[in-house]
């Protein structure tokens, strides 16, 4: 039994290890499955940095939400030839993040803070353990502003600024784009889908996304949500994924 879903397109990276359940799911199911991120990040050069008129060395903590920052943080500390002190405290949203910390700096001779549970009021609560601390917050030009309301309530003593910045990874005029379901895990890749292709028409084609802004991206968008995670069924994209697949192999048996 032949399914329509035959190529499926992954707004993500390509992932490093072969052990991905995607790649289980396509040979299971006979489906292609293309890696290819919608959006990429790029670094804020030293002059549009400046621009912003913020010294890193005023500043005694900073606070990473993504692993991401934090290498654009360093990247350009390097580049404006910051030497970022040992005293330098760091508050991260998880663990994961403060791991990462290590590719930077020696993990153990530094005060470095992190929640438990990843949430943002946990974070919060623990950075106000340290009000007297001046706090740099490197972002992203498109970014939420709930952690800096937070902050603000508490009134703890804060700067942001953008150190990197999220674009459009446009497909060639000549590329194909021959998918029967595009997968998406953020706002902004629906935004790229758009500007790639004006007169997208959705038709056939599937939709799955992961996480409720981006399901709400895609209904604003005026699309056809067909796949969605989380859900109780399915915590991640390859389960929601498969369960998809699963039910469309057995609705052709019937």
């Amino acid at each position: 039994m032949a399914l329509s879903i035959k190529k499926v397109l992954v707004s993500q990276p390509r992932p490093t290890t072969e052990k991905s359940p995607y790649f289980d799911i396509a040979e299971k199911y006979g489906v292609e499955i293309d890696f290819r991120p919608f959006i990429k990040v790029e670094p804020l050069s030293s002059k549009e940095f400046r621009q912003q008129k913020v010294s890193i060395l005023d500043y005694s903590a900073v606070i990473f939400t993504a692993r991401t920052a934090i290498d654009h943080f360093f990247h350009l500390c390097e580049e404006l030839r910051v030497t970022v002190p040992e005293t330098m405290k760091y508050f991260c949203m998880t663990e994961a993040i403060a791991v990462y910390l290590q590719k930077y700096i020696v993990f153990r001779k530094r005060k470095i803070f992190y929640g438990q549970t990843g949430k943002m009021d946990e974070l919060v609560t623990i950075i106000g353990k340290h009000a007297k601390e001046k706090y740099f917050i490197p972002v992203s030009d498109v970014h939420k502003d709930d952690l800096m309301r937070m902050l603000e309530t508490k009134k703890i003593n804060f700067t942001k600024a953008v150190m990197y910045r999220t674009v459009s990874n446009d497909f060639a005029k000549d590329e194909a784009f021959d998918y029967d379901m595009l997968v998406f895990f953020s706002p902004s890749g629906i935004t790229s889908l758009l500007k790639n292709f004006p007169d997208f028409k959705q038709d056939d084609i599937k939709i799955g996304c992961f996480g409720p802004t981006t399901a709400k991206a895609v209904k604003e968008a005026g699309l056809r949500l067909d796949v969605e995670a989380p859900s109780p069924e399915a915590p991640s994209m390859t389960a929601a994924l498969e369960l998809f697949l699963k039910k469309e192999l057995s609705d052709k048996k019937k």
